[in-house]
């Protein structure tokens, strides 16, 4: 059976109909439901991989995968640990892949360059969007350029762990380490004093060869959704309140059951709101994303402070940004259509 299709509003390397469909998209547009009758997504499902996240990414891979809706896509799973020669193959019968990789080789733009080549199309930031909000360091030179308020911070070199004079020269406890280019607060750690910092510092290190050591501010955490490709949409806020003895939301505190409460949408002023929501569209655009982002954010006393933003998001039905998406009108499955909407058409 011929295909008809009007190609001309879709990017180049889009493959939206599978071989015997019929479909007009040249009207296609934001709104356009993207799959003729009859006609479903070939959708690659891409998990697991070798980062400190691999079981966090094999969960939400889960949930997403139940929460498709089988009419309209064909689903196959993917796991970058032992699949990537089986996803090459099969690339010519794949409209589309949906990434749900976190941390190295994941979120960081080699997957992404890797479908590149392949010439599949996936959801949210591409290679030099994903490469740069990965680079904690690089985000916040960005993030200050665009006019928003960091926190100091300062590079740690090897030779700090034995003398860490200079960085506290710069800083001054309490501080917060992290690996620059981890996810999850997988090495983070809070120093109050020299002893826990030169602790911090060696832990950080065994996770990247690069870390960041940065002014700890005090406040309400926050996280800002953003949702569109060139027309951006703010989502509700979420506010994350750790449990009392967690300092701030680490890794355990993210995924721990009880660790942790979410309010959203979150109970700030009006003003405060708007600000922060306006602060998540800047940052999503000085790192050149697009689909959808999530950025971390504190509420101070003197101000709201950016922290780092997300990629690719945790994706279960009560992760922050699908529980954000809810609150302003799309439950989890319609979240999904949108993420692989906007992937698949130029908006």
């Amino acid at each position: 059976m011929e295909n008809k299709a009007e190609l001309s509003s879709l990017s180049a390397q889009t493959k939206l109909i599978p071989p015997g469909c019929k479909a007009e998209l040249s009207s296609l547009s934001a709104q356009t439901k993207l799959i003729p009758p009859g006609c479903k997504i070939r959708l690659a499902l891409i998990a697991g991989g070798k980062s400190g996240e691999r079981e966090v990414s094999l969960a939400g891979a889960t949930e997403v995968e139940q929460a498709l809706n089988r009419e309209k896509y064909e689903v196959r799973r993917y796991d970058p640990a032992t699949d990537l020669a089986r996803l090459a193959a099969d690339a010519e019968t794949i409209d589309m892949a949906f990434i749900l990789l976190h941390g190295p080789l994941g979120e960081d733009g080699t997957m992404q360059g890797f479908l590149d080549l392949l010439g599949i199309p996936y959801q949210g930031a591409g290679v030099l969007g994903s490469a740069l909000a990965m680079d904690k360091n690089l985000a916040k030179v960005l993030y200050k350029q665009a006019g928003l308020t960091v926190a100091a911070w300062e590079m740690a070199q090897p030779e700090d762990q034995q003398n860490p004079g200079r960085l506290l020269s710069h800083l001054s406890l309490p501080v917060v380490i992290k690996p620059i280019r981890q996810g999850s607060s997988l090495g983070m750690s809070l120093a109050r004093s020299e002893e826990d910092l030169v602790q911090g510092l060696a832990k950080a290190f065994t996770f990247d060869s690069e870390v960041m050591v940065e002014q700890y501010v005090r406040g309400r955490e926050i996280t800002g959704g953003v949702l569109g490709n060139k027309e951006l949409a703010a989502l509700p806020l979420v506010e994350i309140i750790p449990g009392e003895e967690f300092a701030f939301f680490d890794y355990q505190a993210k995924y721990q059951a009880g660790a942790s409460r979410e309010v959203c949408p979150a109970e700030l002023d009006p003003e405060i709101t708007a600000r922060a929501q306006a602060m998540a569209l800047t940052a999503h655009r000085a790192l050149h994303l697009k689909g959808y982002s999530r950025t971390d954010m504190i509420v101070a006393e003197d101000g709201i402070y950016v922290l780092e933003t997300n990629t690719i998001p945790g994706m279960t039905p009560t992760s922050l940004l699908p529980q954000a998406a809810a609150a302003h009108g799309l439950p989890f499955p319609a979240l999904l259509d949108r993420l692989i909407e906007l992937a698949l058409t130029k908006e």
